[in-house]
């Protein structure tokens, strides 16, 4: 099962395309395109495959999950600082680097899915957390990531695989 982001004629909204059903969601304030560097808020166009899902202890009791889940602890925080040999990847705080906090006093990370974009052998400042995550009714745009309502992110995890891609266009 691929999730495909299409955008919109509005440069920080797109559509999330799963089968027959069609799902708004907020992009990078810079939109889609080539990633470059970290911080340029921008949404990397390309497929990528959804690694890990993080969340918040009640959001996913009842529902079924196909790929990693691993629920989010108060001392979780994700690696941004490019000179960090952890740079985007999963840390604990407190750690002497730039770090983007998991777990948010927001509902922005009640669920995070792990996007694997300069994952596996990241490359210094081309960017980090890189992720799919809840919206909120302030949304309007993300640093680069793609925001969805949490309810339809709950619609869509059921089906999400280890062989699932996110492909953004």
């Amino acid at each position: 099962m691929n999730l495909f982001v299409k955008r919109s004629h509005r440069k920080n909204i797109a559509y999330v395309y799963h089968e027959k059903k069609k799902f708004v969601c907020f992009v990078g304030k810079n939109g889609i395109g080539a990633k470059k560097r970290e911080g340029d808020l921008i949404t990397p166009r390309g497929k990528f495959k959804l690694k890990k899902i993080f969340y918040k202890k009640k959001e996913l009791n009842k529902t079924k999950v196909k790929i990693p889940k691993i629920e989010i602890k108060k001392s979780f925080a994700w690696c941004t600082d490019s000179n960090n040999k952890r740079y985007n990847s999963l840390i604990s705080k407190p750690m002497g680097c730039e770090y983007e906090d998991m777990f948010r006093k927001d509902s922005l990370y009640d669920i995070v899915i792990v996007l694997d974009f300069n994952y596996t052998l990241p490359i210094k400042h081309k960017g980090s957390a890189i992720f799919l995550h809840c919206s909120e009714n302030k949304t309007r745009f993300t640093e680069g990531c793609i925001a969805m309502a949490k309810k339809d992110l709950l619609e869509l995890i059921p089906c999400i695989t280890v062989s699932s891609s996110l492909i953004i266009n």
